[in-house]
């Protein structure tokens, strides 16, 4: 398929005849400018949207057609959506291309992303953080610094503590924490060191 030359096609808004009903027009257009607060490529975000509103598994051919975007961007997009886990390949009987489709559960979703960022951004601290920690104990070290990396270590160590207690479990127990909101921390009163446990003031 040839690809798109016309420099006045822009990637960012598309073409009139997409066929797309416009409350999903509307949607994958906004999902595209989010993309690029979240730190992903337009274009890739845009795809996502596309496919997790369709209805049938689509080919690099149809997305390029209904979105505008040349074949090469919609190649590069979609590989990078498999490497998240936020697309899969497909078959179709009858037809030998490549189909994809959108991962649709939410929660299965937001937690490809949540492991996506957190071996790209959050490992690579954890690793870093870990080889300050191993020459703390250096005089030149002094106790102000080593005090802060002390503290830094103390915190990511248990953030990456927390997510790896939390992605064991199950989505519906998560989603009821979330629904109790404030109360949680009302609870927080009955576990030891709470505010229940503490002497009461003499006045």
């Amino acid at each position: 398929m040839t690809e798109i030359t016309n420099s006045n096609a822009l990637e960012s808004t598309a073409p009139a005849s997409t066929g797309l009903p416009p409350a999903v027009e509307a949607f994958v257009l906004r999902w595209g400018d989010l993309g690029g607060q979240w730190g992903v490529n337009r274009s890739v975000a845009q795809i996502q949207a596309l496919l997790l509103l369709s209805d049938r598994p689509l080919t690099a051919e149809d997305i390029a057609d209904t979105l505008g975007l040349a074949r090469s961007n919609v190649s590069n997009s979609i590989k990078e959506l498999l490497n998240w886990k936020l697309v899969m390949r497909v078959p179709v009987l009858g037809d030998r291309r490549d189909h994809y489709v959108a991962e649709t559960d939410l929660w299965q979703m937001a937690s490809k992303v949540a492991q996506g960022r957190k071996e790209r951004e959050i490992d690579p601290m954890v690793a870093a953080i870990r080889a300050a920690m191993a020459g703390a104990d250096d005089p030149a070290i002094s106790p102000a610094v080593r005090q802060r990396l002390h503290g830094m270590h103390d915190f990511i160590t248990t953030v990456d503590g927390w997510y790896q207690q939390m992605i064991t479990v199950p989505p519906g127990q998560i989603m009821r924490l979330i629904r109790l909101g404030a109360k949680v921390v009302g609870l927080l009163r009955y576990l030891p060191g709470g505010a229940k446990d503490k002497p009461a003031d003499d006045g």
